[in-house]
């Protein structure tokens, strides 16, 4: 079957849908059913976007498998240590992951982002680089604010702080991005920083 087009309220719905609903959730009941509410959403957003796109990204992906061990965890044991741990795990398998790629001469970032950017080779790397030290000050944050603060404290800044901070971040990396986009017609030769 062809691929089709998903619409952007729906790709948006995906994409925010789940961690929204976990909000939600979170403030009408508790934290135990914010983490069943937002493995079920993960999991309607994953077969949405299948059923658009013919495939499932690799990144939420990712992001479902480690929602379903770490919520299936948390509900089990009614511990939500679990769930806690979660963004801390994704970040850091994001970081590892774009780490290892960069070390063997790979470019994830270039395979997610490569329909929107026609970067050179030295964006391409940078651009990672970057990705892995915000993915890593990510984890790190995850960690300090979970043992320090509030479970609601904890889940404002995971919902706003840190879909915040995503946006943040690529906004101040468009400088980057327009040094290194290509031409059309360019070849692949780095640019001057």
């Amino acid at each position: 079957m062809s691929e089709r087009k998903m619409p952007p309220a729906i790709k948006s719905a995906t994409e925010f849908g789940p961690i929204l609903i976990f909000l939600g959730a979170y403030y009408l009941y508790d934290l135990f059913a914010a983490t069943g509410a937002i493995m079920v959403t993960t999991l309607i957003a994953l077969c949405v976007s299948y059923h658009f796109e013919r495939k499932v990204p690799a990144m939420p992906l990712v992001t479902a498998i480690v929602i379903m061990i770490f919520g299936g965890l948390t509900l089990y044991l009614q511990d939500e240590t679990f769930i806690k741990l979660k963004p801390t795990i994704i970040y850091a398998l994001f970081a590892l992951a774009l780490g290892v790629g960069l070390a063997l001469g790979k470019s994830f970032i270039k395979t997610l982002f490569g329909n929107f950017w026609n970067l050179d080779t030295a964006g391409w790397q940078k651009l990672t680089v970057r990705l892995i030290l915000f993915f890593a000050s990510m984890a790190i944050a995850n960690e300090v604010l979970w043992r320090n603060f509030s479970t609601e404290i904890w889940i404002n800044a995971k919902v706003f702080g840190f879909t915040g901070a995503t946006f943040v971040f690529f906004l101040i990396q468009v400088p980057l991005i327009t040094r290194h986009t290509l031409a059309p017609e360019s070849e692949n030769t780095p640019q001057a920083d």
